[in-house]
């Protein structure tokens, strides 16, 4: 695969090439939009996102990191999403963002689509803060009713790992 560094496992002790990330460089919300209305009402960068609509209503969105686990493999896949959060949580982030001990946890809708599923609705999840000023990770509510759920909590397979990322590249 492309796109690959190679590694010492420490699982296995084997040598092994560590899978790229699957990121989203903007919410589908802000993607959603006219080439018009990212310039007149949306500010995004590589962490926040801002979409001030004409009645009044804004969505806050922050870039956050979910860790799927892989069942028969050593290494697990990791996606960069991005997460819709209240005004209060969104605030409390980005007033905290360069506090490399700030440790908290949020509400947040993930704001993605996957193709690998289908989505009626968005996926409730707890959004955790990092020390060190990683991104936050999330972890969907495991009561919330959905495939992508159950696969975050039972792990996927490898083959299905490198589908996906395939699917990316």
């Amino acid at each position: 695969m492309n796109d690959t560094i190679t590694f010492i496992c420490d699982c296995c002790g084997k040598e092994h090439e560590s899978w790229p990330a699957i990121t989203y460089n903007a919410p589908n919300s802000y993607h959603n939009l006219s080439s018009q209305e990212k310039e007149e009402i949306a500010v995004i960068d590589q962490d926040f996102c801002v979409i001030k609509h004409s009645d009044d209503h804004i969505d806050r969105f922050a870039r956050v990191v979910l860790i799927q686990k892989v069942n028969d493999h050593c290494e697990d896949l990791e996606y960069g999403f991005w997460v819709s959060l209240s005004e209060t949580s969104f605030n409390d982030y980005l007033e905290n963002f360069d506090n490399e001990n700030h440790e908290t946890e949020y509400f947040g809708w993930l704001c993605n689509y996957i193709p690998q599923y289908e989505f009626s609705k968005s996926i409730p999840t707890t959004v955790v803060t990092q020390t060190g000023n990683n991104r936050p990770a999330i972890f969907p509510h495991k009561d919330f009713d959905h495939p992508f759920v159950k696969d975050f909590y039972n792990g996927i397979t490898k083959e299905e790992a490198e589908k996906r990322i395939r699917a990316i590249l």
